[in-house]
């Protein structure tokens, strides 16, 4: 399971013209489903996702978690992170898990976010989204379990 996590001073999700998820500060969770992916490693994952300490802490040193900080998180569905792109000139997509493993976990991993008192919105699972963010530094980091 893979997160690409995006420190945001603000984020926002559309689909067709209806924003479906936005948040203030926080993280932009692009989240990725492989095969052999299950609740065990969404759990790992959202627990490295809100403990990562990548927030500002009074000195001005990234030294506080998304719960410390008290930001939120906007999770966004993200096939394209489980591509294979080591060969050829077109990413190949067979290390994906099956479209309703993936929707089975990125809801679970959504249900535990907010089951765990984080602030969290969404897109839409397998939807053509518009993804609007402000990169707080630029603050990106790639999170694999």
């Amino acid at each position: 399971m893979i997160a690409l996590i995006q420190r945001v001073s603000e984020a926002s999700v559309t689909v067709e013209g209806e924003m479906t998820g936005a948040i203030d500060a926080g993280l932009l969770v692009l989240l990725g489903v492989e095969q052999g992916d299950d609740e065990a490693k969404a759990d790992k994952l959202l627990h490295k996702v809100s403990g990562y300490r990548i927030f500002s802490d009074a000195d001005g040193k990234m030294n506080l978690s998304l719960t410390q900080a008290g930001g939120s998180l906007l999770v966004v569905s993200q096939f394209t992170l489980a591509a294979d792109t080591k060969k050829g000139m077109r990413p190949g997509f067979s290390g994906g898990a099956h479209p309703s493993d993936a929707e089975r976990l990125y809801d679970y991993f959504v249900a535990q976010a907010r089951n765990s008192g984080l602030p969290t919105e969404t897109g839409r699972f397998a939807a053509d989204m518009q993804v609007r963010l402000l990169n707080d530094g630029p603050v990106t980091f790639w999170l694999q379990v």
